[in-house]
């Protein structure tokens, strides 16, 4: 299941590493308060297709979701190791 997390993140980290003219990606990593309003955004996407929206928005607004996520660990170079790491602490 991580993998595919996993080469999701490392593509944001090459996309801050190598930046491409035009590219959302960037866009959201040159300004923390936009990528902390996406996320907000996304998070009641996710609590609104929960409630009403059906099983598919559920879904894409999770994976939604996730990017964002995924985003802000890059441009606080976070790795997603610390977020596995994390969760394994909090089950111990």
């Amino acid at each position: 299941m991580s993998d595919q997390i996993e080469t999701l993140y490392q593509v944001l980290r090459d996309r801050k590493e190598n930046p491409k003219v035009g590219s959302y990606t960037n866009q959201l990593l040159a300004d923390d308060e936009e990528i902390a309003k996406k996320i907000g955004e996304e998070a009641i996407e996710v609590i609104l297709a929960a409630s009403s929206q059906g099983k598919q928005r559920i879904l894409e607004e999770t994976a939604d979701l996730i990017y964002h996520t995924l985003v802000l660990l890059v441009a606080n170079d976070l790795a997603w190791e610390q977020v596995l790491a994390e969760l394994e602490r909090r089950r111990r």
